[in-house]
């Protein structure tokens, strides 16, 4: 059975793999500015509306982040907007458990470095366009490996990731 390794980490991310970080000590960062409810545009606060009576006894790092999602809905076509409150209604819908599991992926995901971030960025997108049977026979190897048997498939898709091309010696870049 010929099988899309390079696409293993990718649904390893997504099924919940854990994934080997290299130690890093975190940075230390500065305490988050507050963000007053009137700098905010109207059409920000119109998208926040419903944080704006509690907006200042938010934690400033949540006000930021509000703010930055506000800018980005705000620069998005309507179908894409129809898609993000899709998506955020179904993440209502999660028990806290499966909610607190993704953002500890999405953790990890954003702890990589740019090249493997976009390496699995492109690998799930190989992977949604596989056939539906190939994702779920892809899913069900995953969940059935044992800890080992996962190793060495992150290993294998590791492996077999094509080599960066190498700049011509005789030429200038």
């Amino acid at each position: 059975m010929n099988k899309p390794p390079a696409i293993v980490l990718s649904v390893a991310l997504l099924l919940g793999a854990p994934v080997a970080l290299p130690a890093q000590e975190a940075p230390v960062a500065a305490p988050a500015a507050p963000v007053n409810w009137s700098s905010l545009s109207p059409p920000q606060q119109q998208v926040l509306q419903r944080f704006g009576t509690q907006w200042s006894s938010l934690p400033p790092d949540r006000q930021q982040a509000l703010a930055r999602g506000s800018e980005r809905y705000l620069a998005m076509s309507p179908q894409q907007r129809g898609q993000a409150q899709e998506r955020f209604a179904h993440w209502r819908t999660l028990p806290p458990e499966q909610r607190q599991q993704l953002r500890g992926r999405w953790q990890q995901f954003q702890a990589l470095p740019p090249q493997q971030r976009e390496a699995v960025r492109q690998n799930f997108h190989r992977f949604q366009q596989l056939p539906p049977g190939q994702k779920q026979m892809l899913r069900e190897r995953w969940r059935n490996a044992t800890p080992t048997e996962r190793k060495q498939m992150v290993d294998h898709a590791r492996a077999m990731r094509p080599a960066k091309p190498q700049p011509h010696p005789g030429r200038r870049n």
